[in-house]
C-alpha cells in the first residue's frame, strides 16, 4: 500500500522531469505534438480495440459462455486508454503496453495465473475451515461455570 502511494506521488515528478528533458532536446512544439499525437492515437486504438472486444464478449455470451477473458481485456483497454490520455511519456508507455495486443495478452496471462493461485489459496483455507467446523459440530459445546440465584 505504501509503495503504491509512493509510486503515485513519484510518477508526476518523473513525468515532469522527462517532459523537460525531451522538451529541451527536441523543442517545445514537437514535444507538445508528441503528447497530442499519443492522446489521439490512444483514443483511436481504444475505440477500435474496445469495439472488437465488445463484439467478442457478445458472441461468447450468445454461446452461453462467460466472457471472463474479454472482461479482463476490456479492463486493460480502459486502463490503457486512460493512461494514454494523461500527458507524459511514462504514462504513454504503460498505456501502450495495456493497449497493444501482444503485451496485453502477456499481462492477461499473468493476471489469470495470479487469480488461479489466489483461488487455490482460498479453496485451501475454506477446506481448513470446513474441517474445523465439522470437528466442532461432532462434540457439543459445553461452558462450565457456577452461578447463584439471588431474589431480592
Amino acid at each position: 500500500m505504501r509503495s503504491a502511494l509512493f509510486m503515485l506521488l513519484l510518477l508526476p515528478v518523473l513525468e515532469l522531469a522527462l517532459l523537460i528533458q525531451v522538451g529541451s532536446a527536441i523543442g517545445v512544439l514537437p514535444t507538445l505534438g508528441l503528447i497530442i499525437l499519443s492522446a489521439v492515437l490512444g483514443i483511436l486504438l481504444l475505440r477500435v480495440a474496445g469495439l472488437a472486444t465488445a463484439w467478442r464478449a457478445r458472441e461468447r455470451l450468445a454461446r452461453g459462455e462467460l466472457p471472463e477473458r474479454e472482461m479482463f481485456d476490456g479492463l486493460l483497454l480502459a486502463l490503457g486508454g486512460l493512461l494514454l490520455l494523461l500527458p507524459g511519456f511514462i504514462s504513454d508507455l504503460f498505456g501502450l503496453l495495456c493497449v497493444l495486443p501482444f503485451s496485453r495478452h502477456l499481462l492477461l496471462g499473468r493476471l489469470q495465473r495470479q487469480q488461479q493461485e489466489q483461488a487455490a489459496r482460498q479453496r485451501a483455507f475454506a477446506d481448513d475451515l470446513a474441517g474445523a467446523r465439522d470437528a466442532s459440530a461432532q462434540r457439543p459445546q459445553v461452558i462450565e461455570g457456577e452461578y447463584q440465584r439471588r431474589d431480592s
